[in-house]
This record gives structure tokens, sequence and C-alpha cells, in this order.
């Protein structure tokens, strides 16, 4: 029951309360209109003026809201403490959910962080026992500095922060196994642009797509990569002499007949 109060009697006004409370005006008004906080007091005016309990009403409302507590069971929660229990304890519950959740989404940025800075998070040892002897752990820190400010190394850095090492093997597998047919296609004097080579091609780019979006322009740009970089000619004509100016004959009739023309593609 509201009551009338001379005007100079003890109450807050809606605004000071709300200021009181760190809540909006408009916030008392829907908690005053579905009856979980109403003032009860008036000045001889008319205007509502929250007591001393009607403010600490508040301010317990405004706690269980910070606990996620939906609002229509707030009311029960404030007038039948007795039968709360269950209530909370649902809450509680949430909240260590919630929690969890948290403690998981913070490990996940973690490794996002990292892999931006390292790129592939295994040990040096780890690395050389599943990319091979002759794999360089440095190789990521350089790549890092060639192309860390990129969308490929952003989605390099998402890709690698989710891999285990046995992922990364499968990975390495992979290229391995492309490398190898390609070698072999080659020895076996399969003709760029023909539905093999293109098939070879196709399956080249898919690992590569590992790491990041591979479209058939950048497909033709890493071709012309491996052509040019000592380090990337050395380690394809090791599998087969002269495999890398064969690969890139393949991949670029690849392109061409994806409407792509190697000669001006680029990387975008």
């Amino acid at each position: 029951m509201t009551s009338r109060a001379a005007p100079g009697a003890d109450g807050l006004t809606v605004g000071a309360a709300a200021r009181a409370a760190g809540v909006t005006v408009r916030t008392l008004h829907h908690w005053d209109a579905v009856g979980l906080v109403r003032p009860s007091a008036r000045t001889a005016a008319g205007y509502r003026l929250y007591t001393a309990s009607d403010l600490a009403r508040v301010h317990r409302v405004v706690l269980y809201r910070e606990l996620d507590v939906p609002l229509e069971e707030i009311g029960a929660l404030l007038d039948a403490p007795e039968g709360a229990d269950a209530s909370l304890r649902r809450q509680r519950d949430l909240v260590r959910e919630r929690l969890r959740r948290l403690e998981r989404s913070a490990g996940a940025l973690d490794r996002l962080i990292e892999a931006r800075e390292r790129g592939v998070l295994l040990s040096p040892e780890e690395q050389v026992a599943v990319f091979g002897e002759s794999w360089q752990p440095s190789w990521a820190a350089g790549a890092r500095e060639r192309w860390g400010d990129t969308d490929q190394w952003a989605q390099f850095a998402e890709r690698a922060a989710e891999r285990s090492a046995e992922d990364w093997a499968a990975v390495a597998a992979e290229a391995e196994a492309v490398l190898a047919a390609l070698a072999d296609a080659m020895g076996r004097g399969v003709r760029p642009g023909s539905a093999e080579a293109d098939a070879l091609a196709e399956r080249h780019r898919a690992s590569l797509g590992a790491y990041f979006d591979v479209t058939h322009a950048r497909h033709a740009l890493i071709a012309r990569l491996y052509a040019t970089d000592a380090d990337f000619t050395a380690n394809h004509d090791a599998v087969r002499p002269g495999l890398t100016a064969w690969l890139l004959d393949v991949i670029d009739e690849n392109a061409r007949a994806h409407g792509v023309d190697p000669e001006t593609a680029t990387w975008d």
C-alpha cells in the first residue's frame, strides 16, 4: 500500500533511486509496472518516492539480474525466500557452466594469440617429428615476418590454434602423398592440361587449403613462388629433378581451365 508523505518526507524520487541503484528510470518504471519493486510512498503532489526498504529491494533485484536470474523468478525469490533454494541452485549451476565456457573460450583465445605469433603450436622437436628431418622450425617465424599482416596468415593461425600433433601429421602426410603422386605422374609422362594432371593440380590446391583458402589465381602465384624461391625449388626437385617446373605448368594449365590467366593472376 502506497502511503502519502509530506513534502519533506524521507524517500528518493525515481530519478534519484535509479542513480543510486545504477539502473535507468525506464527500468524502475518497468519493475514498478510488473509489480517487482513498487515505491511505497508518494509526495503530497503524488510523485513516487522510494523509501530505504524500497531501495534495498531494488539493490536485491539488481543483484539477481547480475546473476542472470530471469526477471519473472526474482519476485518469488524476494517474496518467498524459504522456497528460493531450488532456483538459486539452478542459477548457481548455470553460472558455473558459464564460467567453464568462458575458461574454454579464454584457452582458445590464448591458443589463437600464440598461433598468430608462432604459427604451428608444436615444440621444435614435435615439428621435426611431424614434418620430417628437413623441416626447419625457424621457417614459421620467417613466414610470419613475411606474411604476418595478411588475411591468409590470420586464417592459418585460426586453423593452427585448433590442431594437435596428430592433425598436423595428417596434413603433412597428405602433402607428402600429393608430392609423390605428382612426381609419379611426371615420370609417367602425364601432360599438363590433361584430365589426370588437372585432378592432381586440384588435389595439390586442396592440400594447400589446409593452411588457408587457395583460389586458382593464388595457386598460380604460389607455383611461381616455388619456381623462384631456391628452398622451395630444392625441396620439390629433390623428390624428382625438374618437378618444380613441371608442377608450374600443371598448375598454370589447371588455372586456365578454370578461367584464370596465370600470367595476370592477382592474389585477391
